[in-house]
């Protein structure tokens, strides 16, 4: 057990100074000049020792991986810096925009859920029927169709034209309706087919015909054997995709203007506001790094095979 602790200690030191460095090396490097958007130059009249002046505050004559090792010496002291334009702590930005990214995805994979479980579950247990050729349908056509265009239609179809729900904002459940279904129909395509071959493949084992042949009921097989076997590639497939998912919620904010943490990073890259850039980069990688630790967790639980080799392994070790 101190083993794997401090095995996992070593991977998260390791992956935040590979993400930190490569992440303040790529923002750095982009094309664009934060100085000339903090002045303002396409507004107001300025000189060429304005610009060096802050220039010089900012630290940017300074070499990059000394600019580095100060922000990440700032990092350790949970200290994100300032945002060049509004002079607001970095940190307390993010926070303050998180909870609705937050509430937004959780609304999306609840769609998700809603849609792919029933549909890819009863598409499994009755392969050739309707529901499976509808399945395939649903699946077809989230694929097929961009999130932001499923966005526009469903603001024209039902904002618009039916005036159900409003069409931007944060105020309540219903501005979160749209957005979340939206996202929810974006990624359910994946894993209805996903689920739906899972089931199947678990469908198809041995130890799904011994539990028959002992006259275990078809509801009891299903959920207790069938579906919690099927579900390991399903999570690992929500584990590599997440990053698609949280670059999903950027694109759904913007689209309804919703006021999370992806409309607040797309105003900081027009701006080339690098702090904010830095510190949204950092903190969605800690997020994807927390799930995918998780999901790992997870298939102890949901596979006992893997439980029974790992303890075999530190019984032989």
């Amino acid at each position: 057990m101190f083993g794997i602790l401090l095995r996992r200690l070593f991977e998260v030191v390791m992956f935040v100074l590979v993400v930190t460095f490569i992440s303040f090396l790529f923002v750095r490097l982009a094309p664009g000049d934060p100085v000339l958007s903090i002045l303002q130059v396409d507004d107001v009249s300025i000189t060429t020792e304005q610009v060096n002046g802050l220039r010089e505050e900012l630290g940017f004559n300074e070499p990059l991986l000394l600019q580095y090792g100060q922000w990440f010496l700032n990092f350790i002291q949970f200290d994100f810096g300032r945002s060049y334009l509004t002079n607001q702590p970095v940190l307390k930005m993010i926070m303050s925009s998180l909870p609705a990214t937050l509430e937004l995805a959780i609304g999306g994979l609840l769609v998700m859920l809603v849609i792919a479980l029933p549909l890819g579950s009863l598409a499994a247990l009755y392969r050739g029927s309707l529901i499976d050729q509808l399945s395939r349908a649903v699946s077809l056509v989230g694929a097929a169709i961009p999130s932001f265009w499923l966005g526009l239609l469903l603001i024209d179809l039902v904002a618009v034209r039916l005036g159900a729900l409003p069409t931007m904002g944060r105020d309540g459940l219903s501005t979160l309706i749209l957005p979340s279904v939206t996202l929810g129909l974006a990624i359910t395509s994946v894993y209805v087919r996903l689920l739906r071959s899972s089931l199947i493949d678990s469908l198809s084992q041995e130890f799904i015909r011994a539990a028959r042949s002992r006259g275990i009921s078809e509801r009891r097989i299903f959920f207790s054997h069938a579906f919690r076997y099927s579900l390991p590639p399903v999570i690992t497939v929500f584990g590599v995709s997440l990053g698609s998912l949280i670059g999903g919620v950027v694109v759904i904010e913007v689209i309804f203007a919703y006021p999370g943490i992806g409309k607040m990073v797309v105003d900081s890259i027009r701006s080339r506001d690098y702090p904010v850039i830095q510190g949204y980069l950092l903190i969605m990688a800690i997020i994807v790094f927390i799930v995918n630790s998780a999901v790992d967790v997870s298939y102890r639980y949901l596979n006992p095979e893997l439980r029974l080799k790992e303890r075999n392994q530190r019984k032989w070790s």
